[in-house]
């Protein structure tokens, strides 16, 4: 399996790494997890745990774009160097988002956003590099 391939299942796998923190406050919310209405739950959480939820929710929301900007690049057959790099960018700017998002550094994070938004959108025109280099 290729570099960008693998960082897909990473990204995949950072969305319920997201979600550990969340069920962590709605335990200790006083009641315990709310499995009958979680999202109610969700959303009268504070601090920590409402950090957490966001950063989760922007773990999925993010990640279709990550997804096809990998596929583009896959199915127009560009590989190498730059198309490896951006993905595990993205990999790392994903790590670094969801702690930074966790210990409430905010225009650090959005700083971090950017730079995984930047990645997904390069990808996604990494067709029109092969075009031009070629």
């Amino acid at each position: 399996m290729s570099i960008p391939f693998w960082c897909v299942f990473i990204a995949a796998l950072l969305i319920y790494v997201a979600k550990v923190p969340v069920a962590r406050a709605m335990n200790r919310e006083g009641r315990g997890y709310d499995n009958h209405h979680p999202r109610a739950q969700q959303a009268r959480l504070t601090g920590l745990g409402a950090r957490a939820y966001a950063a989760h929710m922007n773990s999925i929301e993010i990640f279709p774009l990550f997804a096809a900007g990998v596929l583009m690049a896959h199915t127009t057959q560009v590989f190498g160097y730059w198309v490896d790099v951006l993905a595990v960018l993205f990999v790392v700017s994903r790590v670094l988002y969801l702690v930074l998002y966790w210990a409430d550094w905010a225009w650090q994070r959005s700083l971090i956003w950017v730079v995984g938004l930047v990645c997904c959108l390069l990808l996604m025109l990494s067709p029109v590099w092969r075009t031009i280099i070629a």
